[in-house]
């Protein structure tokens, strides 16, 4: 039977047997028993499917792995201890030294920071182009090494767009997959595996724990692309991997499960950034809500953009919903049932005027956070993109006058009421 995305959110990845828990449970343990050393030695060599060192794998966080690849449509999926993590991982499973990337230049400035200057000092080269270049700057970004293609469904905090299907287009004429971080909108707006991505992230911080409560992230395969067909540019997965007694990802699991194992088997085992039990137990609670909360996300962040949009002290408001707004041709095809709940503007005054404004909030909090059930507000240029100079703020598409609200549950018109007073103060 064929189940809707509010129904996977609440009983996905998790279907107890007979005496056995209706909630996940948490394996917080770090190992597991048997009864010979043969049968831990099959696990070893990746023969046999089961559980040795929770550093690789362990049954609460496959559940909830198993949660979300059903969510967006998936063929697997592997938790990370953070998104970043997870954009980490998703590029250097299939990219390293001597390879190059091509990434939209409207992205996380951490993701930004990462591709441009964290992997450079790896070898690894990265071409940014606006989300909106034409087919000619898109294709001219290519170079016979490019091994994958970047961006976000939803620019955070620019709120850019990407057309997936453009860009899907360009990378698979190369070649190469496309991998889209899909945290704003999360599969219960937009699943972009349906609209041709290869592979798509997510900070699981942000709206799928939705309370503030868990640092997490996720790499979800769609399963489709074909490593083999594209041999050459995909030695990791098609050639033999030495140091699993010469196993080739491609062929022992199949274009369904080649990417995250190898994922799993290398990268987890040598770098280690797996998230706790813990977490993702709370990940699964704030998912089984998902589909309830993104609805009120989207209708806030849709309001309070119309509200700010009339206000005599507001310079510019952005919101993909917010009718006449330079991305709503491109939400109306990928998000028609919403967007999102962050609202990114700017206060009539600049920098300053903005900072006023912030401070003078009464239910929206100054926080490095973004996506969650309570209200709150940051300086990006000041905070999350401090570290980029101006050229590549003006290319990420923020200003110094941008401040990103991320309306979270509460009552819209509250919201508003608070925007008006803290705006008031503003000279």
């Amino acid at each position: 039977m064929s189940e809707r995305i509010g129904t996977t959110c609440v009983q996905g990845g998790w279907r107890p047997g007979d005496g056995e828990p209706r909630q996940v449970p948490i394996y917080q343990n770090t190992t597991w028993k048997y009864d010979t050393s043969e049968h831990m030695g099959r696990l070893f060599d990746l023969e046999e499917s089961g559980y040795f060192y929770t550093r690789l794998a362990n049954p609460t966080n496959d559940a909830v792995a198993a949660k979300i690849a059903e969510l967006e449509g998936g063929a697997a999926a592997m938790l990370t201890s953070s998104g970043q993590a997870a954009n980490f991982f998703a590029v250097f499973n299939i990219a390293g030294a001597g390879d190059h990337v091509v990434a939209s230049s409207a992205i996380y400035g951490g993701t930004y920071n990462l591709l441009a200057h964290t992997m450079k000092r790896m070898g690894l080269e990265c071409t940014f182009v606006d989300p909106h270049c034409t087919d000619e700057e898109l294709k001219t970004a290519f170079r016979p090494n490019t091994k994958c293609v970047f961006g976000e469904t939803i620019a955070n905090p620019a709120l850019a767009v990407l057309d997936i299907e453009r860009f899907a287009a360009a990378a698979h004429g190369h070649g190469v997959p496309l991998i889209v971080d899909n945290t704003f909108p999360t599969p219960v707006l937009c699943r972009p595996i349906e609209w041709g991505a290869d592979i798509v992230t997510h900070s699981t911080t942000k709206y799928m724990d939705g309370h503030g409560a868990s640092v997490g992230g996720v790499i979800v395969d769609a399963g489709r692309f074909d490593w083999n067909a594209h041999a050459d540019k995909f030695p990791g997965l098609t050639t033999p991997d030495e140091s699993y007694h010469g196993v080739v990802y491609a062929e022992r699991f199949g274009l369904e499960g080649a990417y995250i194992t190898k994922a799993t088997a290398q990268l987890m085992r040598d770098l280690g950034s797996i998230q706790s039990p813990q977490n993702a137990f709370l990940i699964n609670l704030g998912l089984e809500s998902l589909h309830l909360r993104m609805a009120r996300h989207a209708a806030n962040g849709r309001a309070v953009a119309e509200h700010l949009a009339s206000h005599p002290k507001v310079a510019w408001v952005r919101h993909p919903s917010l009718e006449g707004d330079s991305e709503a041709a491109l939400a109306a095809k990928y998000l028609p049932e919403g967007s999102c709940g962050v609202v990114s503007f700017g206060v009539a005054g600049g920098r300053a005027a903005a900072e006023t404004f912030m401070k003078n909030l009464k239910l929206a909090q100054i926080a490095t956070h973004v996506a969650d059930a309570r209200t709150c507000v940051l300086h990006p240029a000041n905070a999350t993109h401090r570290q980029m100079n101006d050229a590549e703020l003006e290319a990420a598409g923020i200003s110094a006058d941008l401040v990103r609200l991320s309306c979270g549950i509460e009552d819209a018109a509250d919201l508003i009421a608070d925007i008006d007073q803290a705006l008031a103060a503003v000279e």
